[in-house]
């Protein structure tokens, strides 16, 4: 019989049960064992995470590889205690889809000045605004993955102007992208939407602060769908003070769920979401990971990992 699969998460009981129940639907012939089971745990060459707590997977000898759950890898590579194996995180077409739909929703809400109507509403106030075309609303991507890549896709069918920004510079169809500190500066200044999804890195830590805020054109909108680690927040609500910046779409802090005194809620400048951009979907994951798993027990390699030095 092969090794159990050791799913190793901090997630609520529930959510962790139904995570369970998903992945043995997609692996009918594989067990599936957690430390609280008192299953041989050790034996284990394979273990399948989502917010796995710090060192909880040191000290498994037999361990070939680590899958995520999820798409974002920086908290688990954080963990100092983290065996020398590849940690393989989950490219899921169906992330790309829903990103790309939580991207354009922003964009279109912010184009059309729905946070605008939102405060007159609540003033009582009927007072109708010039619409702009979104020809002439540009819109830069910090990010050019596999997610930013979709969200530019579907932004440039809805007619914006859209450019981006990655460590690599790679060009993707049409669009423009920069990279680089002078490629930073010139997509922000030509930005009157920013979209931030980029993978948290320690060059991408604080990226946008003051300094990004001020090279944006006066009034631009910041949507942070990346990690709340990225924005500085006493920068960003000092742009929003000033005019640097004229609204806020945030799905991800620091710390979530976000305290419910958190001076962010209230402010009239900033549309929070709990982190909602990019649900990892059960069932496809479920699938996904059940391909890796396959082919793993057929050929007995591991699954080439993420750059460990870049976070991704």
């Amino acid at each position: 019989m092969p090794s159990p699969l050791l799913l190793v998460t901090s997630l609520p009981a529930a959510e962790e049960a139904a995570w369970r129940e998903a992945l043995g639907a997609a692996m009918p012939g594989e067990r599936i064992a957690s430390v609280s089971d008192g299953a041989p745990v050790g034996a284990a060459e394979i273990a399948i995470v989502a917010n796995p707590p710090l060192g909880s997977l040191a000290g498994l000898p037999n361990l070939r590889w680590i899958q995520s759950l999820w798409a974002g890898v920086d908290r688990l590579v954080l963990d100092d205690t983290l065996p020398d194996v590849p940690v393989r995180r989950l490219i899921d077409p169906t992330l790309a889809r829903a990103m790309a739909e939580a991207v354009a929703a922003a964009v279109l809400h912010l184009h059309r000045d729905f946070p605008l109507y939102a405060a007159q509403q609540r003033a009582g106030t009927w007072r109708q605004h010039p619409v702009r075309p979104a020809g002439e609303r540009r819109v830069t991507i910090l990010g050019l993955g596999e997610m930013g890549r979709a969200a530019a896709d579907l932004l440039r069918a809805l007619g914006f102007p859209v450019r981006g920004w990655s460590r690599s510079g790679t060009a993707h169809g049409t669009i423009p992208v920069a990279s680089g500190p002078d490629g930073f500066a010139q997509s922000l200044a030509t930005a009157d939407i920013l979209v931030n999804l980029l993978p948290l890195t320690p060059d991408t830590r604080g990226i946008l602060k003051t300094d990004a805020f001020r090279q944006l054109p006066p009034g631009a909108a910041l949507v942070n769908f990346g990690r709340g680690a990225h924005v500085v927040e006493d920068d960003l609500l000092a742009a929003l003070a000033t005019g640097a910046l004229g609204h806020a779409i945030l799905d991800v802090f620091p710390e979530e769920p976000l305290p419910p005194d958190h001076r962010l809620w209230t402010h009239p400048a900033i549309t929070i979401l709990p982190h909602v951009a990019a649900p990892t979907q059960m069932a496809s994951a479920a699938a996904l990971v059940a391909e890796a798993v396959a082919e793993f027990r057929r050929t007995g390699r591991a699954p080439a990992g993420i750059d460990r030095t870049r976070g991704y």
